[in-house]
């Protein structure tokens, strides 16, 4: 009597489940994943349209003129709560502040004092800490700018530029 091959004792496999998917459900499934990826592309879309369309934001005191010392960085939220924006002291008389999110995958990007720029560690993304462009990596276009404005010695975040 054959003896079963080896591979067959570790690897038992069902032929009868072996054809378990017929072309016409994996088409099926495929028709529904492309529908599901055009609607969820589709609402992007939509909720774009509409936060374009939205009123400009509320002012919002972001830091006294001297708060932080010349190369360092605060994490303040613009317009509103979950919107983390990284303000940035580039020289004593010279601030930036831009989005925090990467415009690759939405990880948040870090100061670097010492390159003078941004950081993105999730995949190796670089912008420039003077005006948010793409210097190098993956990501599509550049960091969205708050636009800054000192009134008195207070700096104020009074829109973003993207």
């Amino acid at each position: 009597m054959a003896e079963n091959p080896a591979w067959k004792d570790d690897f038992p496999v069902s032929w009868v489940d072996d054809h378990y998917v017929t072309r016409r459900e994996f088409t099926k499934s495929l028709a529904l994943v492309s529908c599901a990826a055009f609607a969820a592309n589709g609402a992007l879309v939509a909720m774009d349209a509409v936060e374009r369309g939205a009123p400009p934001p509320e002012p919002k005191r972001v830091a006294a003129w001297g708060d932080l010392p010349v190369g360092a960085s605060r994490v303040f939220e613009f317009p509103g709560p979950g919107r983390p924006c990284l303000l940035l002291r580039l020289a004593e008389d010279r601030y930036a502040a831009f989005g925090q999110r990467c415009t690759h995958l939405g990880c948040p990007v870090v100061f670097r004092r010492e390159q003078r720029d941004l950081q993105c560690p999730c995949h190796e993304g670089y912008f420039s800490a003077e005006d948010g462009r793409v210097l190098s990596g993956p990501p599509p276009r550049p960091l969205p700018s708050v636009m800054l404005e000192r009134r008195g010695d207070e700096l104020w975040a009074t829109g973003i530029r993207t």
